[in-house]
């Protein structure tokens, strides 16, 4: 996947500055995609010249102009094209894995310490992964919402980013036990 269709997917929901794109980037889509604002930015400026975007100024009087982007029907096309392509199995790359992996040679405290600063991080991604399905479903139970809800997407792709979160958490938890249970017992001997 390139940052061209998370861009254009983010802005099938309705004509965004390049703010509110990187906003609702921060919220919608953070859990599957990263992308810096400046990226943000560069990709925008991209598919309004390949036409896949439609930008127009907006004058504003007490703050500067903007420029607001929507979806044309060759973004469209483009996304219906990408969601028919095959996709490449999903694969982990995270440098925390290699500092475990090497924890029994070089020392566990560091290690430690980065495994409860991560079951910090994902327990506050776990809070605002479960307030926004909160938000996106209203009033409506889980079950209706899945089976009769509008614009289930973003809802869906949240429910992957908290199940990923709520593993990630336990797994830096348990790591984080164990290599302290190790440690203490090699303190003993």
């Amino acid at each position: 996947m390139a940052l061209r269709h998370a861009v254009l997917a983010a802005l099938l929901d309705g004509e965004y500055s390049g703010y509110q794109l990187a906003k609702a980037f921060d919220i919608g889509v953070a859990n599957f995609w990263h992308a810096l604002p400046q990226q943000l930015y560069a990709e925008l400026t991209k598919l309004e010249k390949e036409g896949l975007v439609a930008g127009r100024q907006v004058v504003q009087e007490s703050r500067p102009n903007k420029r607001l982007f929507r979806v044309t029907d060759a973004g469209r096309a483009e996304l219906e094209e990408f969601a028919a392509a095959v996709s490449k199995p999903s694969f982990i790359r995270d440098d925390l894995l290699v500092k475990v992996q090497v924890a029994d040679r070089i020392g566990t405290a560091a290690v430690i310490g980065q495994l409860e600063e991560r079951a910090s991080a994902a327990e506050a991604k776990i809070e605002l992964l479960g307030s926004l399905l909160r938000q996106l479903r209203g009033d409506t139970a889980e079950e209706e919402f899945l089976r009769r809800g509008e614009r289930i997407g973003p809802y869906l792709t949240c429910l992957r980013g908290l199940a990923f979160e709520q593993e990630h958490l336990d797994w830096c938890r348990r790591i984080a036990a164990v290599l302290k249970e190790r440690q203490s017992t090699r303190a003993e001997r």
